[in-house]
């Protein structure tokens, strides 16, 4: 074989070699442009028109050829994701993303605190759309009054509660979730502003109320951003977790939230994984104790616009996926979401896709969001009557096939 020979096969192996998807990469979908085949071992299964993915398999050749159709059927390859839902906001209205919250300015999503109909909400993304988890965010400040400490005002608490009642009364799961973004009135929680000893407080007390109840979800802290020491968090998640179980509640989910907005993106690259894995239960062990990850779908992310730009897939998900099953630890998305406009039907039902095949690390998504928005807001998940938004009817329900293709699960 001549030189020529030689280079003209070896660029042709390289080009078939970079031609392929790896395992778990996307290889179609529509508007996909790129590889079309899988890394030997793999194959390319359709999971619903917008996104095919490398699963592995008996493929041999490297998955070349038509896309295998999945079914809905349980013992396909389709799988389900254990959460789907909906935050449902209004408790952390007034807050800011420095940790101030004004507790004057909330808006509770219940009728009889003359706001919007949070649990009539609640009751029909269960029955019509077959939800079956709640995020409740709420802030610091409005649970004890404004006052830096981890004791709760009765009153706030009892209007709160209210909210997670009417959420365990749905049968769903219920997430509560500590609005302040790391921070107390600006400063960072065990890093200049309030002790651990002072956080751990807050949480033991919320989790004495709620240990009897399993289908509760402590949700430690909504994106703590700008933090200088990821380790000195660590330790303050830690001090939580101990809290957490030493009240009482054993064995609920606790939610650990990385730095950097709680990236899904930057959960590895931060050092948020590396920091946040070491954190364990009273015994050792890591039984239920999840990640907490967000991810937008917008030109930057920031969940402000309502078009979509991007399914996230090959910059955060993929990644995060393989990252989460060499360590044998699995997340949860609890804020993602987009305009009810075409653009974010098309991306966000591929991130669905994605998550929905890759289940043995990723327990769900809750969207953002319900409860005291306007219609009019550019998220808005806020049904109308019996009717949902389009990208919830679309996406985010269960029952759209979003998750593998089908129209229901």
């Amino acid at each position: 074989m001549t030189l020529l020979s030689v280079a003209l096969l070896l660029g042709l192996t390289a080009v078939s070699v970079r031609g392929q998807s790896p395992v778990y990469g996307q290889c179609g979908g529509q508007g996909w442009t790129g590889a079309t085949t899988c890394a030997s071992g793999s194959t390319c299964v359709v999971s619903n028109p917008y996104y095919s993915q490398c699963l592995p398999g008996s493929s041999g050749g490297g998955g070349g050829g038509s896309p295998t159709t999945t079914s809905s059927s349980p013992s396909s390859t389709a799988k389900t994701l254990k959460f789907v839902g909906v935050n449902i906001a209004g408790f952390d209205f007034g807050c800011g993303t420095d940790g101030t919250c004004d507790p004057t300015k909330i808006y509770a999503p219940l009728s009889q605190y003359g706001g919007p109909d949070g649990a009539g909400q609640m009751q029909h993304f269960v029955n019509q759309d077959k939800m079956n988890i709640f995020r409740l965010p709420v802030g610091w400040q409005f649970l004890t009054n404004g006052a830096q400490t981890g004791t709760l005002n009765s009153a706030n608490f009892q209007k709160y509660d209210a909210l997670v009642q009417a959420c365990l009364n749905t049968g769903a799961s219920c997430i509560i979730d500590i609005h302040n973004y790391a921070r107390f009135n600006g400063q960072i929680i065990g890093q200049g502003g309030p002790s651990n000893d002072v956080f751990a407080s807050l949480w033991s007390n919320i989790a004495s109320h709620y240990s009897g109840q399993s289908r509760v979800i402590f949700g430690i802290m909504n994106e703590p951003h700008d933090v200088p020491s990821i380790t000195t968090w660590a330790a303050t998640a830690q001090a939580a977790v101990t809290a957490i179980r030493n009240a009482g509640a054993k064995s609920q989910m606790i939610l650990l939230p990385g730095n950097d907005w709680t990236s899904a993106a930057a959960f590895i690259s931060n050092g948020s994984g590396d920091a946040l894995k070491k954190v364990v239960n009273p015994d050792g062990t890591t039984t239920n104790l999840i990640f907490d990850v967000h991810k937008y779908l917008d030109s930057d992310n920031s969940g402000t616009h309502a078009e979509c730009t991007t399914n996230n897939i090959q910059s955060a998900w993929a990644p995060l996926a393989t990252w989460l099953r060499s360590n044998g630890r699995q997340a949860l998305n609890t804020e993602t979401g987009g305009g009810n406009v075409a653009s974010c039907q098309t991306y966000l039902c591929q991130q669905i896709a994605f998550q929905a095949q890759n289940a043995d690390v990723f327990l769900g998504y809750v969207g953002w969001s319900a409860g005291a928005f306007a219609s009019d807001y550019v998220l808005s998940e806020v049904p109308n009557g019996s009717t949902d938004t389009s990208l919830v009817a679309k996406c985010i329900s269960p029952t759209s096939g979003s998750q593998h293709g089908s129209t229901g699960q």
